[in-house]
């Protein structure tokens, strides 16, 4: 990367697993001689076990969450660069959006796998910004459920038109924080009956071309 940055890159996980993480020094930055490469966890440091030319890589075997968390790399000589990797454990919200109408009561759900959070805590998106939410103070809007140490429910009552949004959900760990995304769509009740509408006007009309076909066949038959 560039010279007195930091490249970040997220890495979730489902299970326990073992994961390399590689540091590659970018081409253009290939010049660089006399690096010294120091590997990182936290303010910890490790030693990196493969290297080549230009890449330097360490291996990790992941059991549990004590061994997620922030793991960096830096590169110093006449520049320096460096990465950050973080492990997190996967969080699952509800791929599909959540449809449901004005007036109902959604609830969204999100699961962590593997690793027990130590707190959760859900967002709803105002704008560019995540607003959390706080059940206690709006008890008649929202309910948040717990209903064991890895799974938390949001429960949003009396649906509104602003309702309708993205929502998030964070988990916390001893070494670090992961969301889920959520999305709920609130439809009127009009949306439902429009196809039924658009029948009942066809009807409507057909109804009333026939009837106004016979008065006229009927007005020109006294004619006649």
């Amino acid at each position: 990367g560039v010279s007195g940055t930091s490249v970040e890159k997220n890495i979730t996980l489902d299970r326990a697993t073992r994961i390399e993480l590689s540091c590659r020094l970018d081409n253009k930055y290939s010049h660089l001689k006399s690096l010294q490469v120091t590997w990182k966890r936290g303010n910890e440091t490790i030693r990196h076990i493969n290297k080549t030319e230009n890449s330097w890589s360490i291996q990790l075997r992941i059991l549990d969450n004590s061994n997620l968390g922030g793991y960096s790399c830096t590169l110093k000589g006449e520049e320096e660069t460096s990465a950050m990797f973080h492990l997190q454990p996967k969080i699952e919200g509800k791929e599909k959006p959540i449809v449901s109408y004005e007036g109902d009561t959604a609830v969204m759900i999100c699961k962590s796998f593997d690793y027990t959070p130590i707190a959760w805590t859900w967002y709803m998106t105002n704008g560019s910004e995540q607003i959390a939410i706080n059940d206690s103070l709006l008890a008649d809007k929202y309910v948040i459920n717990r209903l064991s140490a890895n799974v938390t429910h949001l429960k949003i009552l009396k649906l509104t038109k602003e309702d309708d949004g993205v929502y998030w959900c964070e988990a916390a760990f001893e070494l670090g924080k992961s969301k889920g995304k959520l999305k709920l769509r609130v439809l009127t009740l009009m949306v439902p009956l429009k196809p039924f509408l658009a029948i009942v006007a066809e009807v409507v009309i057909l109804v009333t071309i026939v009837f106004l076909y016979e008065m006229y066949s009927k007005k020109k038959e006294k004619l006649a």
